[in-house]
């Protein structure tokens, strides 16, 4: 019997996220369940109302920025095996795009990293805590050492 049909790994390109990749793909051959990846990149602020451009010059970073992310998860989906169709880049809040992601493609498995912080970043909050409270469906939070 499996207990999850389709896990959703929210990968980062952080230096521990590889770890948090091999779990969701280990999980998911034990479970004989779709794999699937969403990376999502967070809004940048290129202008403040309040103080003007923040970026003297005219360069699409986002655009940039999307264009290289969308080389390293075509890259991690090869290295894990998921085809192109199940590999999502979306932009804005992460916490709310995996949860929206997970949602409209019927995942009964969120799989991300967490550090596990105390005190003031907690408080600030983390995109494993928001998708761990947002989620429909079961999350695992991967533990990660703190440097």
């Amino acid at each position: 019997m499996t207990l999850y049909k389709h896990i959703l790994l929210a990968a980062d390109f952080f230096e521990h996220g590889q770890q948090v990749a091999e779990k969701a793909k280990r999980l998911a051959e034990q479970n004989q369940a779709q794999l699937s990846l969403v990376h999502v990149v967070d809004n940048l602020p290129i202008t403040d109302p309040a103080y003007g451009p923040m970026i003297p010059f005219d360069v699409d970073l986002t655009q940039e920025l999307i264009e290289a992310t969308k080389k390293r998860l075509a890259e991690l989906g090869e290295k894990l095996g998921v085809p192109a169709e199940r590999q999502w880049l979306e932009m804005g809040s992460p916490k709310l795009e995996i949860v929206r992601v997970a949602v409209e493609n019927r995942v009964d498995l969120i799989v991300v990293g967490s550090h596990g912080r105390h005190g003031l970043a907690l408080l600030l909050g983390s995109t494993a805590n928001g998708v761990l409270h947002h989620a429909k469906c079961d999350v695992l939070a991967v533990r990660l050492a703190d440097d």
